[in-house]
């Protein structure tokens, strides 16, 4: 893949939005730029019982405790190498996740709810916003709202409610 931002483009039916692009694993995934907080190198991590695979476990960001989702689990069923946090906002509170390399900010437009559950499945199309490519390859917008379960918020409550 070339250089982010040298002949890269992202193609939907529409100009999308700002969102940040990063590896997931062998996946490129994004997030939209409005709900990313910060990037940073990762933070140790305490991992959490009672929480899906995909939630690695949580750590102190900024004096926050803060859920870390493995972003290539997450898509992909199968971990890898994590090179940065990408931190972003959410209802109930910062999540960061665990990725690979970030490749820059691009624009990314999907094809629209009703073809994404067609293309995805509905369990999927709950976790991806939108599919666009770069540089002929698929990138995943993903959705932030629900994507941690209850459990898992519960579970960090559980150590701050002891205290």
């Amino acid at each position: 893949m070339g250089q982010p931002g040298r002949g890269t483009t992202v193609a939907g039916p529409a100009a999308g939005e700002p969102s940040l692009v990063f590896r997931a694993g062998r996946l490129l995934a994004a997030l939209r730029l409005s709900e990313v907080i910060e990037t940073m190198r990762p933070l140790p991590v305490r991992h959490l019982a009672g929480t899906p695979a995909f939630v690695t476990g949580i750590c102190v960001m900024r004096g926050e405790p803060t859920l870390v989702v493995d972003a290539a689990r997450l898509l992909g069923g199968a971990g890898a190498e994590v090179t940065r946090y990408v931190a972003v906002r959410t209802g109930r509170g910062p999540v960061a996740f665990a990725t690979g390399p970030v490749l820059g900010i691009r624009p990314v437009a999907g094809d629209g709810e009703a073809r994404q559950a067609a293309l995805l499945g509905e369990a999927a199309a709950r976790l991806i916003a939108a599919v666009g490519t770069v540089d002929a390859e698929p990138v995943l917008l993903l959705q932030t709202f629900d994507l941690v379960p209850d459990e898992a918020w519960a579970a960090v409550a559980a150590p701050a409610e002891a205290s």
